[in-house]
């Protein structure tokens, strides 16, 4: 994936990647449940506020599994009448139904945008 958002953004593109910080688990769990929630309550909203801003979304479905968040993120895409893309075609079906078109490299991404 790194190597796939650097070509774009080495081509000018911006690209708005989710924040992906994995906590060390006694780190989470010594959280209460209401912080636990409060954090993936911004997360969530962060991810949104990414997809709001972008003209295209790109689901980066390594193997066709996107998660219950990508689900999400790709109903408020769709929402907000953003064209999505995505490198594989989706496991779940009513995902894929949502992709435009799959992408597999970069540089077809790029022509794409341009």
């Amino acid at each position: 994936m790194r190597e796939f958002a650097q070509k774009l953004k080495d081509e000018g593109i911006v690209v708005f990647e989710p924040y992906l910080h994995v906590a060390k688990p006694e780190e989470w769990n010594s959280l209460s449940e209401e912080q636990r929630n409060f954090v993936l309550l911004g997360l969530t909203h962060d991810h949104f506020y990414k997809v709001k801003m972008a003209d295209v979304v790109f689901v980066f479905n390594i193997n066709g599994y996107s998660g219950n968040i990508v689900t999400l993120e790709i109903g408020y895409a769709v929402a907000c009448g953003k064209p999505i893309y995505a490198l594989e075609k989706d496991e779940e079906l009513a995902r894929h139904v949502m992709f435009r078109e799959i992408i597999t490299n970069p540089n077809d991404l790029i022509k794409k945008l341009k």
